[in-house]
Protein backbone atom coordinates (compact mmCIF):
# COMPACT_ATOMS: atom_id res chain seq x y z
CA UNK A 1 0.00 0.00 0.00
CA UNK A 2 1.88 3.02 -1.40
CA UNK A 3 -0.87 5.27 -2.34
CA UNK A 4 -3.70 5.57 0.70
CA UNK A 5 -1.86 8.56 2.14
CA UNK A 6 -1.52 12.13 0.55
CA UNK A 7 -0.88 15.91 2.32
CA UNK A 8 -1.95 19.17 1.68
CA UNK A 9 -0.38 21.39 3.64
CA UNK A 10 0.44 19.93 7.02
CA UNK A 11 -2.69 18.00 7.03
CA UNK A 12 -2.69 14.26 6.33
CA UNK A 13 -5.34 12.54 4.44
CA UNK A 14 -5.12 8.83 4.87
CA UNK A 15 -8.15 6.51 2.24
CA UNK A 16 -10.37 4.51 4.39
CA UNK A 17 -12.77 1.89 2.73
CA UNK A 18 -15.27 -0.42 4.14
CA UNK A 19 -15.67 -2.69 0.92
CA UNK A 20 -17.75 -1.63 -2.65
CA UNK A 21 -21.16 -1.81 -4.13
CA UNK A 22 -21.98 -3.93 -7.30
CA UNK A 23 -24.66 -1.76 -9.66
CA UNK A 24 -25.45 -1.71 -13.04
CA UNK A 25 -24.40 1.88 -13.84
CA UNK A 26 -27.60 2.94 -15.37
CA UNK A 27 -29.47 1.88 -12.54
CA UNK A 28 -26.79 4.28 -10.17
CA UNK A 29 -27.06 7.04 -12.73
CA UNK A 30 -30.52 6.60 -14.61
CA UNK A 31 -29.89 9.69 -17.26
CA UNK A 32 -26.77 8.26 -17.87
CA UNK A 33 -26.58 5.30 -21.23
CA UNK A 34 -24.71 2.04 -21.46
CA UNK A 35 -23.54 2.96 -24.54
CA UNK A 36 -21.73 5.84 -22.45
CA UNK A 37 -19.95 3.36 -20.16
CA UNK A 38 -19.11 0.95 -22.57
CA UNK A 39 -17.05 3.26 -25.24
CA UNK A 40 -15.97 6.01 -22.45
CA UNK A 41 -15.33 3.89 -18.98
CA UNK A 42 -14.29 0.99 -19.76
CA UNK A 43 -12.09 0.83 -17.11
CA UNK A 44 -14.82 1.52 -14.38
CA UNK A 45 -16.83 -1.55 -15.35
CA UNK A 46 -16.26 -5.39 -14.36
CA UNK A 47 -16.42 -8.19 -16.83
CA UNK A 48 -20.14 -7.88 -16.46
CA UNK A 49 -20.78 -4.15 -16.69
CA UNK A 50 -21.13 -3.56 -13.16
CA UNK A 51 -19.49 -0.61 -11.79
CA UNK A 52 -18.54 -0.78 -8.18
CA UNK A 53 -18.82 2.36 -5.77
CA UNK A 54 -16.54 2.35 -2.83
CA UNK A 55 -17.97 2.87 0.23
CA UNK A 56 -14.74 5.05 1.29
CA UNK A 57 -14.23 6.94 4.53
CA UNK A 58 -11.18 9.05 5.33
CA UNK A 59 -8.43 9.80 8.76
CA UNK A 60 -7.27 13.22 8.62
CA UNK A 61 -4.45 14.40 10.85
CA UNK A 62 -4.71 18.21 11.09
CA UNK A 63 -4.12 20.58 14.03
CA UNK A 64 -3.40 17.65 16.70
CA UNK A 65 -6.24 15.61 16.46
CA UNK A 66 -6.84 12.33 14.63
CA UNK A 67 -10.55 12.96 12.75
CA UNK A 68 -12.27 10.33 10.81
CA UNK A 69 -14.50 11.52 8.08
CA UNK A 70 -17.81 9.16 7.95
CA UNK A 71 -17.50 6.20 9.00
CA UNK A 72 -19.05 3.23 6.18
CA UNK A 73 -21.77 0.78 5.52
CA UNK A 74 -20.91 -2.06 8.36
CA UNK A 75 -22.13 -4.24 5.94
CA UNK A 76 -21.75 -8.03 6.66
CA UNK A 77 -18.61 -7.73 4.73
CA UNK A 78 -17.65 -4.35 6.28
CA UNK A 79 -13.92 -3.97 6.17
CA UNK A 80 -13.46 -0.18 7.75
CA UNK A 81 -12.11 -1.61 11.22
CA UNK A 82 -9.41 -3.96 9.38
CA UNK A 83 -8.51 -1.65 6.86
CA UNK A 84 -7.66 1.02 9.29
CA UNK A 85 -5.58 -1.04 11.53
CA UNK A 86 -3.79 -2.11 8.41
CA UNK A 87 -2.95 1.32 8.25
CA UNK A 88 -2.02 2.46 11.20
CA UNK A 89 -5.23 4.11 12.26
CA UNK A 90 -5.98 3.35 15.60
CA UNK A 91 -9.75 3.93 16.83
CA UNK A 92 -9.13 4.46 20.11
CA UNK A 93 -7.19 7.45 19.45
CA UNK A 94 -9.92 9.30 17.31
CA UNK A 95 -10.62 12.97 18.24
CA UNK A 96 -13.52 13.55 15.94
CA UNK A 97 -15.89 11.41 13.69
CA UNK A 98 -17.30 14.16 11.12
CA UNK A 99 -20.41 13.23 9.02
CA UNK A 100 -20.91 15.00 5.91
CA UNK A 101 -24.38 13.29 5.60
CA UNK A 102 -26.66 10.68 7.19
CA UNK A 103 -26.89 8.46 4.41
CA UNK A 104 -26.72 4.70 5.96
CA UNK A 105 -23.27 4.67 3.87
CA UNK A 106 -21.94 6.75 5.65
CA UNK A 107 -22.66 6.29 9.83
CA UNK A 108 -22.26 2.18 9.37
CA UNK A 109 -19.65 2.04 12.09
CA UNK A 110 -20.72 4.94 14.59
CA UNK A 111 -21.55 2.27 16.78
CA UNK A 112 -21.05 -1.30 17.36
CA UNK A 113 -22.68 -2.90 19.54
CA UNK A 114 -24.84 0.15 20.46
CA UNK A 115 -21.72 1.58 21.95
CA UNK A 116 -19.23 3.97 20.03
CA UNK A 117 -17.57 2.36 17.88
CA UNK A 118 -14.77 5.16 18.57
CA UNK A 119 -15.18 5.40 21.89
CA UNK A 120 -12.84 8.60 22.91
CA UNK A 121 -14.58 10.75 19.96
CA UNK A 122 -16.92 13.15 19.38
CA UNK A 123 -19.37 13.15 16.74
CA UNK A 124 -20.05 15.76 14.29
CA UNK A 125 -23.35 15.79 12.57
CA UNK A 126 -24.34 18.99 10.16
CA UNK A 127 -27.60 20.42 12.01
CA UNK A 128 -29.76 20.74 8.97
CA UNK A 129 -29.21 17.02 8.02
CA UNK A 130 -30.13 16.38 11.53
CA UNK A 131 -33.49 18.25 11.45
CA UNK A 132 -34.22 16.54 8.25
CA UNK A 133 -33.81 13.19 8.96
CA UNK A 134 -34.97 13.52 12.68
CA UNK A 135 -38.16 14.29 11.65
CA UNK A 136 -41.06 11.78 12.89
CA UNK A 137 -41.89 11.22 9.07
CA UNK A 138 -38.39 10.06 7.99
CA UNK A 139 -37.05 8.65 10.98
CA UNK A 140 -39.60 6.39 11.72
CA UNK A 141 -38.64 4.56 7.95
CA UNK A 142 -34.80 5.11 8.66
CA UNK A 143 -33.78 2.49 10.73
CA UNK A 144 -30.10 3.76 10.33
CA UNK A 145 -30.80 6.99 11.97
CA UNK A 146 -32.43 5.04 14.55
CA UNK A 147 -29.25 2.66 15.29
CA UNK A 148 -26.40 4.41 14.32
CA UNK A 149 -27.70 8.36 14.40
CA UNK A 150 -29.68 8.89 17.58
CA UNK A 151 -28.21 6.83 20.22
CA UNK A 152 -25.49 9.36 19.89
CA UNK A 153 -27.71 11.69 21.03
CA UNK A 154 -28.40 9.29 24.37
CA UNK A 155 -25.04 8.74 24.89
CA UNK A 156 -24.00 12.58 25.13
CA UNK A 157 -21.11 12.18 22.31
CA UNK A 158 -23.20 14.37 19.74
CA UNK A 159 -22.55 17.67 18.63
CA UNK A 160 -24.54 19.70 15.45
CA UNK A 161 -22.52 21.61 13.24
CA UNK A 162 -23.80 24.87 11.73
CA UNK A 163 -22.52 26.35 8.51
CA UNK A 164 -19.37 27.00 8.07
CA UNK A 165 -18.41 25.10 11.13
CA UNK A 166 -14.55 25.41 11.79
CA UNK A 167 -13.03 21.82 12.80
CA UNK A 168 -9.58 22.75 12.91
CA UNK A 169 -7.80 25.81 11.89
CA UNK A 170 -6.87 23.98 8.67
CA UNK A 171 -10.52 22.20 8.12
CA UNK A 172 -13.75 24.35 7.39
CA UNK A 173 -16.94 22.66 7.00
CA UNK A 174 -18.96 23.92 3.28
CA UNK A 175 -22.99 23.57 2.75
CA UNK A 176 -23.09 21.46 -0.68
CA UNK A 177 -27.31 20.59 -0.35
CA UNK A 178 -28.89 18.40 -2.59
CA UNK A 179 -27.48 14.87 -2.48
CA UNK A 180 -29.66 15.39 1.52
CA UNK A 181 -30.46 18.39 2.36
CA UNK A 182 -27.90 19.53 5.23
CA UNK A 183 -24.45 17.88 2.80
CA UNK A 184 -21.75 19.73 3.77
CA UNK A 185 -18.10 18.70 2.49
CA UNK A 186 -14.96 19.99 4.09
CA UNK A 187 -12.30 22.49 2.63
CA UNK A 188 -8.48 22.07 3.47
CA UNK A 189 -6.12 24.90 3.82
CA UNK A 190 -2.74 24.82 4.99
CA UNK A 191 0.29 26.76 4.79
CA UNK A 192 -0.95 27.51 1.03
CA UNK A 193 -2.15 24.70 -0.16
CA UNK A 194 -5.30 23.35 -0.94
CA UNK A 195 -7.47 20.13 -0.67
CA UNK A 196 -11.45 19.67 -0.69
CA UNK A 197 -12.97 16.42 1.53
CA UNK A 198 -16.13 15.82 -1.08
CA UNK A 199 -18.51 13.50 0.19
CA UNK A 200 -21.11 12.90 -1.81
CA UNK A 201 -21.29 15.99 -4.07
CA UNK A 202 -20.15 13.43 -6.58
CA UNK A 203 -20.41 9.39 -6.90
CA UNK A 204 -18.08 8.62 -10.32
CA UNK A 205 -15.03 9.72 -12.10
CA UNK A 206 -17.55 10.32 -15.18
CA UNK A 207 -19.10 13.27 -13.22
CA UNK A 208 -15.87 15.55 -14.13
CA UNK A 209 -17.55 15.43 -17.81
CA UNK A 210 -21.23 14.41 -17.36
CA UNK A 211 -21.74 16.95 -14.44
CA UNK A 212 -25.60 17.11 -15.06
CA UNK A 213 -25.52 13.12 -14.13
CA UNK A 214 -27.48 12.96 -10.83
CA UNK A 215 -27.53 9.18 -8.72
CA UNK A 216 -31.04 7.88 -7.94
CA UNK A 217 -30.56 8.51 -4.44
CA UNK A 218 -30.14 12.40 -5.16
CA UNK A 219 -32.61 13.86 -2.25
CA UNK A 220 -33.22 17.11 -4.40
CA UNK A 221 -31.87 16.42 -7.61
CA UNK A 222 -32.16 19.96 -9.02
CA UNK A 223 -30.06 21.07 -5.95
CA UNK A 224 -27.81 18.76 -6.01
CA UNK A 225 -26.98 19.18 -10.16
CA UNK A 226 -26.26 22.99 -9.35
CA UNK A 227 -24.06 22.50 -6.31
CA UNK A 228 -22.12 19.39 -8.49
CA UNK A 229 -21.49 22.26 -11.24
CA UNK A 230 -20.88 24.90 -8.39
CA UNK A 231 -18.10 23.12 -6.68
CA UNK A 232 -16.71 21.05 -9.36
CA UNK A 233 -15.99 24.28 -11.27
CA UNK A 234 -14.37 25.33 -8.43
CA UNK A 235 -11.74 22.66 -7.65
CA UNK A 236 -10.58 22.77 -11.75
CA UNK A 237 -10.43 26.39 -11.36
CA UNK A 238 -8.41 26.30 -7.83
CA UNK A 239 -6.54 22.91 -8.33
CA UNK A 240 -7.47 21.76 -5.06
CA UNK A 241 -6.26 18.25 -4.46
CA UNK A 242 -9.55 16.52 -3.72
CA UNK A 243 -10.58 13.06 -1.44
CA UNK A 244 -13.56 11.37 -2.84
CA UNK A 245 -15.84 8.61 -0.92
CA UNK A 246 -16.85 6.66 -4.19
CA UNK A 247 -14.73 7.12 -6.40
CA UNK A 248 -12.24 4.21 -7.21
CA UNK A 249 -9.66 3.42 -4.46
CA UNK A 250 -8.42 5.53 -2.99
CA UNK A 251 -10.07 8.52 -3.89
CA UNK A 252 -7.65 11.20 -4.33
CA UNK A 253 -7.01 13.17 -7.43
CA UNK A 254 -7.68 16.49 -9.11
CA UNK A 255 -10.57 17.74 -11.93
CA UNK A 256 -8.56 19.30 -14.75
CA UNK A 257 -9.23 20.25 -18.33
CA UNK A 258 -7.65 16.65 -20.47
CA UNK A 259 -6.17 17.69 -24.35
CA UNK A 260 -9.75 17.47 -25.97
CA UNK A 261 -10.78 20.52 -23.28
CA UNK A 262 -12.72 17.85 -22.24
CA UNK A 263 -12.95 18.22 -18.22
CA UNK A 264 -11.45 14.75 -16.53
CA UNK A 265 -10.22 13.11 -12.81
CA UNK A 266 -7.23 13.09 -12.77
CA UNK A 267 -5.63 10.26 -10.39
CA UNK A 268 -3.10 11.51 -7.79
Amino acid sequence: MTDFRTTVGNVELVSLTDGQGADPPTGVFPESSEDVWRTEYPELLDAEGMIHPRYGCLAVRSGGKLIIVDTGMQAPDGALLDDMQAKGVDRDEVNLVVTTHLHPDHVGWNLTGGQPTFPNARYLVPQSDWDYWTQPSVVENSPHIQNQALPLEKLNVLDLMGDDYRITDELTTIATPGHTPGHISIVVASAGHRGFILGDVAHSPAQAHYTDWNPGFDLDGPTARQTRHTIIDRLESDGSVVATGHFPDPGFGKFVRGESGRRVWQVL
